[in-house]
């Protein structure tokens, strides 16, 4: 049985190997890094980087790739919001981007920003074109992969994008619901424990604050990173099921994603949405929405009140 076995996982690593030196799309979600090495030629596959540190980007990326700004190419620049389906479609047709792509996000700090620009290109449509590199630049680089700072030519593209699907995203109004017991959903507050209990407003160094610190009620706190394995890639599909199941999440209900500003609960939304394929939105208002609102319910564990710094 031992060989058998043995002989599958190696028939299975060749189809594989051959899918992607062949293929212009993966057949799950994620792409390892091997994959995106094998298809830097094809002309199908647009790569973008959607780092959050400036200047990284320039000073090297996967070589072809493109860079999306996630401050000014994913978001309205004037409001809190996410970037318009004019802005957008005019970004994807200068980028080159067709509806037979298969885009490549990845970025830095463990591809939370890469995995937000996949909720957006998944509002406008386009979900099933994305792909996040595995593991994001923290694993290109640890592997010595090449980075090139040449910008590329592109073949401009007619794209077309529908409107916004209000499917994935969740408003204030309907969290308020969810917390005031109106609705059977659940929430998960992927922030840290610390965040979640109110022992903290926000990691040291940021600067998008609330002046309520604390959770939504009925939230469980599921930390982003204990999907995660060290080297920034996603655990197992069953790991990340038994996960969940523990703090009572089966995919048995809808689900509502949420952490401050909505790019780390973007990557939870991702495993949920696309690795576990179960029903969730994500609340990109987050906690400093919520947070900052005035008469909702929350819950403070640890009792901190804000003193104004």
């Amino acid at each position: 049985m031992s060989g058998l076995k043995g002989y599958s996982a190696i028939a299975t690593a060749t189809l594989l190997s051959l899918a992607a030196a062949t293929g212009a799309s993966a057949s799950d979600a994620l792409v390892s890094a091997q994959w995106v090495q094998d298809n830097l030629k094809n002309p199908k596959v647009k790569i973008f980087e959607v780092s959050v540190d400036p200047g990284v980007f320039e000073r090297g990326h996967i070589p072809g790739a493109q860079n999306l700004n996630w401050h000014t190419d994913l978001v309205d620049p004037t409001r809190r919001d996410i970037a318009s389906r004019e802005a957008f479609e005019k970004l994807l047709r200068q980028a080159g981007v067709d509806k037979d792509s298969t885009i490549v996000l990845y970025g830095d700090n463990n591809n939370w920003f890469a995995a937000w620009g996949a909720w957006v290109f998944e509002t406008y449509g386009l979900g099933d074109r994305v792909k996040l590199l595995d593991g994001g630049r923290k694993l290109w680089e640890a592997e010595g992969l090449p980075l090139d700072t040449a910008a590329i030519e592109t073949k401009g593209s007619n794209i077309e994008l529908p409107d916004r699907d209000p499917a994935i995203r969740a408003r204030f109004s309907e969290v308020v619901a969810v917390a005031e017991g109106k609705h059977d959903i659940k929430l998960i507050d992927i922030r840290s424990a610390d965040e979640y209990n109110g022992k903290i407003f926000a990691p040291d160094g940021v600067k998008e604050l609330s002046v309520r610190a604390g959770h939504i009620p009925g939230a469980v706190n599921v930390p982003w990173g204990t999907i995660v394995n060290k080297d920034g890639t996603f655990k197992s599909a069953d790991e990340i099921k038994a996960i969940y199941a523990e703090k009572g999440i089966d995919g048995s209900k809808p689900i509502i994603t949420y952490c401050r500003i909505g790019e780390r609960s973007s990557h939870t939304w991702f495993a949920l949405k696309k690795i576990l394929d179960y029903d969730v939105k994500n609340y990109d208002g987050s906690w400093t929405e919520y947070g900052n609102a005035v008469g909702v319910p929350v819950k403070n564990p640890a009792g901190t009140v804000w003193n104004g710094k």
